[in-house]
């Protein structure tokens, strides 16, 4: 897994990039109220807003990790936003998408080096 400072994980699925937020970033946002996912087939460019979530807390945006085309989405988050706080690296990814240039994920922290970063 690869980690961004804006406490995304992502996971490699063959040509695709599995994007969900960290333990950590739940455990800050509280309670999820509330998950709005972008559209199959969107085209995205890294920092696009692109996820909504609310909580009970606040209301906060995911950021595109990298630059690609999403390909699929979590259709059971809508119903079900809790799960983001219930398993976070698991069950409640947000989307899957195609990447530009996966070379780009060298870039981003492993998770030793995300542990120290939220220290």
């Amino acid at each position: 897994m690869k980690f961004t400072e804006e406490h995304e994980w992502l996971r490699v699925e063959g040509d695709l990039v599995v994007v969900g937020i960290t333990e950590h970033a739940a455990e800050q946002l509280g309670d999820i109220v509330f998950v709005e996912l972008p559209e199959e087939g969107t085209t995205v460019s890294k920092d696009d807003e692109i996820v909504v979530i609310e909580s009970v807390k606040a209301a906060s945006d995911i950021l595109a990790p990298l630059d690609g085309e999403i390909v699929e989405v979590n259709e059971a988050l809508p119903d079900n936003p809790g799960r983001v706080n219930e398993d976070p690296l698991g069950e409640a990814w947000f989307f899957k998408m195609k990447v530009e240039d996966m070379s780009a994920l060298d870039d981003l922290m492993d998770e030793a080096a995300y542990k120290d970063f939220i220290g």
